[in-house]
């Protein structure tokens, strides 16, 4: 027989469970959903956007529409009123049917390729390093080769240069000689003239020529050493980026080609805003491109813009140095041209004032020889045997009309008159013809050194035009100058240096 419970008090809870035995119940499932949730979204966020984060305060059921928003097209507004949708910014795959751009997703966890992953990854490290390094090696190199023609066209300036100074040099030789010539003249031709003047200017002017080109030489000097310093950096640091592309055969300028620059410090074109290709990456000192790689590129574009202008400089100045000393050369042979014209031409009125001269000096001869025979003709023989009786002032006719007092004959004071007159005039004629033989000495003397002055000045134009001669060299001009003298020829037994 069933025993009877007496039936407890009556609760307002309609559960017959038991609540401690209903919480451990509903805290297990609590447990068990939290537990569910946090490995759901342990095991999502393996393998989901970097960038994702999932908002704690959006609904459970709106979270997956919340969550892909962002990815969806956005619509914009044209400007003729029109909408276009266009897809999110950034990295990711554009499905556009489904008119969504969901991010790239990265794996935070390795997958069963994992070793593969690796090794390829590795290989695409290598790879990457190569490329740079063959692509810095590709750089340097080309900077090499416009530096190596860089230096080319400087020493090929550096030649026409040298040349243009030792045309300079001769040019100073070629007036030091001029100017020792032109001192052989006789005295009455040393008077200083504009011909004097004009060498004394062309000496400084080539002195003032001669130390421009010497600075010009000294500046290219540097800059050669400078270059050549920057080859040998470049050669060493392409060598040294070589030596990671040995597995990869490529020419170097095909590695240029497909980067889209010919070369990264070219200057022969005007650089453009957008330039095409390859930007130079930034110095790294762990990569390929490093910091002293970076040094030698920026110096060599440093020193092919400063070898540009100085190339430039030194061109136009041995081109206006040299047009300068042709013009100067040419006025100095000029003013000697015309100098000469002056003398021949004062040589040709002496010469014709000597004819004349000559001729009076004759006439006056023998008219003083003339005056002499009058003059013996009225003095009468030496002795007085020989004087005829008409001659004699004793004579009959004279003492006859003479034996009054106040008829005195004056035929002996007329005769000793004429006499002293005839005496006085040979001497004051004696006198003009020593002046006139003095002034034609005095004037053939002048003609001389006329003569003499103007085949020094011949001279010297003739030694000016041979010397100034592009295929006359400075060593011959420096020889002319040490061992030729006009007045001291050289001695035949004498060593030729």
């Amino acid at each position: 027989m069933p025993v009877l419970i007496p039936p407890a008090e009556r609760s307002q809870d309609p559960r017959v469970g038991a609540p401690a035995w209903r919480q451990a119940a509903t805290a297990t499932l609590q447990k068990a959903r939290q537990l569910t949730d946090r490995c759901e979204q342990e095991a999502v966020t393996m393998w989901q956007p970097e960038d994702s984060v999932r908002e704690p305060h959006v609904a459970r059921h709106l979270r997956r529409a919340a969550y892909i928003l962002p990815w969806r097209f956005r619509v914009e507004m044209l400007a003729g009123g029109g909408t276009v949708e266009k897809p999110p910014p950034g990295e990711g795959v554009t499905l556009w049917k489904g008119k969504v751009k969901p991010p790239a997703w990265h794996a935070r966890l390795p997958l069963p390729l994992h070793r593969d992953a690796r090794a390829l990854q590795s290989a695409e490290v290598v790879h990457a390093h190569a490329r740079g390094a063959r692509l810095a090696a590709a750089r340097l190199c080309r900077a090499q080769h416009q530096v190596n023609g860089q230096l080319w066209l400087l020493q090929r300036q550096r030649e026409a240069t040298d040349r243009g100074l030792a045309q300079v040099r001769k040019g100073l030789l070629i007036n030091q000689q001029s100017s020792k010539l032109r001192g052989y003249r006789p005295k009455s031709e040393k008077v200083p003239d504009k011909a004097d003047s004009m060498l004394t200017w062309e000496k400084e002017e080539l002195k003032s020529m001669k130390r421009k080109m010497e600075r010009d030489m000294e500046k290219s000097e540097a800059l050669l050493k400078a270059l050549a310093s920057c080859r040998d950096t470049l050669a060493f640091c392409c060598k040294e980026r070589l030596q990671a592309v040995d597995l990869m055969n490529q020419p170097l300028d095909k590695v240029l080609e497909q980067a889209g620059r010919h070369s990264w410090v070219n200057l022969s074109r005007i650089p453009s805003p957008s330039s095409q290709g390859q930007k130079m990456p930034p110095p790294d000192p762990v990569g390929t491109y490093t910091p002293e790689c970076a040094t030698a590129l920026y110096e060599a574009k440093r020193l092919l813009m400063e070898s540009k202008d100085t190339l430039l400089e030194m061109a136009k100045n041995e081109e206006d140095i040299r047009a300068q000393q042709h013009q100067i050369s040419d006025g100095v042979c000029a003013l000697l041209a015309q100098k000469m014209r002056e003398t021949l031409e004062l040589k040709e009125r002496m010469n014709m004032t000597l004819g004349l001269m000559r001729g009076t000096i004759q006439r006056c001869t023998k008219f003083n020889q003339e005056m002499y025979i009058t003059h013996g003709l009225i003095k009468g023989p030496l002795s007085k045997r020989h004087l005829e009786t008409r001659e004699k002032l004793d004579r009959p006719l004279v003492r006859v009309y003479q034996r009054h007092v106040g008829t005195q004959l004056p035929e002996a004071t007329r005769l000793a008159q004429g006499t002293e007159k005839l005496q006085r005039h040979i001497s004051r004629v004696e006198k003009n013809l020593r002046e006139l033989l003095a002034t034609r000495q005095n004037l053939a003397r002048s003609l001389k050194y006329k003569r003499i002055g103007y085949e020094v000045d011949f001279n010297v134009v003739r030694l000016r035009l041979r010397q100034g001669h592009p295929h006359v060299y400075h060593q011959q001009a420096q020889r002319l100058v040490d061992d030729w003298d006009p007045r001291t020829p050289p001695r035949s037994g004498a060593p030729a240096k």
